[in-house]
């Protein structure tokens, strides 16, 4: 009787003992799950957060969209390197803040495309703001510039009332199209409506050389632009006294990345302060359509 009784009391110890440890160890499983549920949203907060907010100071490179066959703006020099008065300005930005540039060739009707996509931080190559002003967040403008014609010397174009019946070229996605396709007060539809015709081409240097080659009668061009081409084509070419308009050049960044863009514009009046800007001007030959003045 008392072995039985010692073995009913070792028998009841031991379910006491494993009833105990099956509840230490459901409670202990339960906090190990509150604490990864609790790190787990932590963790999530962290990069919803970080994912909202640009960081600025972090930033190595800056990467900057242009047109390779702009010149003055930007261009492909004797020695195959990448220059012109916006890309030098960009590397002078660049040194200020220890970015590195990164020089992005873009097809010019792509260039939205480019910029949303983020494969460029900003689009710097004689980029006109006027009446593009709601589509992007522009920095100051740097540049008074204007829409003209182009025209051969002996073409015997004089006045733009003598584009009538004329072919007459320009750039694809350029603002001199915008200007000639614009029914709004400024435009020039109406003087582009008395063309023979309107041909767009990828690049001003193919649209220079069929002028050249007496394929287009005149061209519809940037006046820097049309000045650079005259200088280095020699004689035979001549701007109209007329002009199609008058408008600025800015730096183009994606709409609303505010912080980026006021970072350059305070580069840009440093670089104007210290003389930089006008020594860049002075060398591409555009120092009376400069408008970034030191203060």
């Amino acid at each position: 009787m008392k072995k039985k009784t010692i073995s009913m009391m070792l028998a009841a110890t031991m379910a006491l003992s494993l009833f105990a440890g099956c509840g230490s160890s459901k409670d202990t499983a339960t906090e190990d799950t509150s604490k990864t549920e609790s790190t787990d949203t932590a963790d999530d907060s962290s990069e919803d957060a970080s994912a909202e907010t640009t960081d600025e100071s972090s930033r190595t490179t800056f990467t900057v969209g242009f047109d390779a066959e702009y010149p003055p703006y930007g261009y492909m020099d004797d020695d195959g390197e990448y220059t012109g008065f916006d890309l030098e300005l960009a590397q002078a930005v660049c040194d200020k803040e220890g970015w590195e540039l990164v020089k992005k060739p873009i097809n010019w009707d792509s260039k939205d495309m480019e910029l949303n996509s983020g494969s460029i931080d900003c689009i710097w190559n004689g980029f006109t703001m006027n009446g593009r002003e709601d589509d992007y967040t522009f920095s100051v403008p740097y540049v008074d510039n204007s829409q003209v014609i182009v025209v051969a010397e002996d073409s015997g174009i004089e006045q733009l009332s003598d584009l009538a019946g004329k072919t007459v070229g320009v750039q694809a996605a350029s603002a001199a199209l915008d200007l000639l396709q614009s029914e709004d007060e400024g435009g020039q539809k109406e003087l582009a409506d008395t063309f023979g015709s309107l041909n767009e081409f990828a690049d001003y240097n193919t649209a220079f050389t069929e002028l050249q080659a007496g394929a287009l009668d005149a061209l519809a061009i940037d006046v820097g632009v049309a000045k650079y081409q005259l200088n280095s084509r020699g004689e035979g070419f001549k701007i109209l006294d007329e002009t199609l308009n008058t408008e600025q050049y800015a730096i183009g960044f994606k709409k609303g990345n505010q912080e980026l863009c006021d970072i350059v514009n305070a580069d840009l009046q440093e670089l104007a302060n210290e003389g930089k800007v006008a020594e860049l001007a002075e060398k591409y030959e555009i120092a009376d359509m400069v408008t970034l003045k030191a203060e």
